[in-house]
């Protein structure tokens, strides 16, 4: 069965979850969660997202997020490839960090975001890790309860559902989460019941129905345009890595450079990072490549023949 597309509405909120690639842990020191943080900032500005909460655990990480008109699935990419580009050179690792595709369900807002946040700041309790989540670093729990200052997090909805006074929103929320500590696994956080894909009740689904879409092949991840355009030069990744200036690999890096701007899905200097070039050369590459195009027709029906090949490749993917 064809996977399902995600949900999109400008203004909606997700809980976001990311695994570890087969369990592996996704935080290996404090610097990790610090860069982390970073992007989520830099996401903020780039993709104009919101974060009402979030708890990073050992080998997963819970997000709470607000999308603007830009879909969730762009920042999510952008924030997942950059990571992980950052885990792999800071502690020397290849491959996938994070395990397949990105869990998100869309919430009903104005009914669930207070208990979700609370739900997402007791995970560390329910895990074992801590006793009180005030013990534990690296959620938002902290900035909630005014301990911490996190600019680019947004607590006044959820402190606003308790009281107009912001000190005393603060301590109605401390008590809000106390009372929890006892509370379990809630599936209905993790999936909903009608559609897995959303939170809410029948009056809610009405409101989202018809709404706007991603469709699931609609902007591949880098790793996948790696993939096809390697598979069409006979090479390895790792052979683009290599510093090497043939025109085959030259030629086929400037191919990732185009396919990933067709897809907008990752910016040149993000393509950059991944082969160890500076955004200059990628940027010189991609030129030359447009250029050579405009004068081969060989070379660009190659081009669209790679970015018909990803499409469909993605249309096909089963969930």
């Amino acid at each position: 069965m064809a996977r399902k597309a995600r949900i999109h509405i400008p203004g909606g909120v997700y809980h976001v979850m990311l695994r570890g690639n087969g369990g592996q842990d996704i935080f290996l020191s404090d610097e990790d969660y610090c860069r982390l943080f970073l992007l989520l900032q830099e996401g903020t500005e780039r993709f104009r997202y919101r974060v009402h909460g979030f708890c990073c655990m050992t080998n997963h990480l819970h997000l709470i997020l607000q999308v603007s008109d830009v879909s969730l699935s762009q920042g999510l990419q952008n924030l997942s490839f950059r990571y992980t580009q950052w885990i792999n050179r800071r502690h020397d690792r290849r491959g996938h960090l994070f395990q397949g595709r990105y869990k998100s369900l869309l919430v009903d807002g104005d009914s669930y975001l207070l208990e979700l946040v609370r739900y997402v700041h007791l995970n560390p309790v329910r895990c074992g890790m801590v006793n009180d989540p005030d013990d534990y670093p690296w959620s938002s729990h902290h900035a909630y309860l005014g301990q911490e200052n996190v600019p680019w997090l947004t607590t006044g909805w959820v402190l606003g559902q308790s009281a107009k006074d912001r000190m005393e929103a603060k301590r109605r929320y401390a008590t809000f989460v106390f009372e929890g500590l006892g509370e379990g696994y809630r599936k209905d956080f993790h999936q909903g019941e009608n559609d897995k894909r959303v939170l809410g009740d029948d009056r809610f689904l009405e409101q989202i129905s018809g709404v706007v879409v991603d469709a699931p092949g609609s902007r591949p991840t880098l790793d996948d345009i790696v993939a096809v355009v390697c598979q069409n030069y006979g090479l390895e990744k790792a052979d683009l890595i290599h510093p090497s200036q043939t025109r085959q690999l030259a030629e086929a890096r400037a191919m990732v450079a185009w396919l990933a701007k067709a897809f907008e899905n990752a910016t040149l200097t993000e393509v950059g990072l991944c082969f160890h070039r500076d955004v200059g050369t990628m940027s010189s590459g991609l030129r030359r490549l447009v250029q050579r195009a405009a004068r081969a027709s060989e070379l660009k029906e190659g081009m669209e023949k790679l970015q018909g090949e990803l499409r469909k490749k993605l249309d096909n993917l089963e969930a």
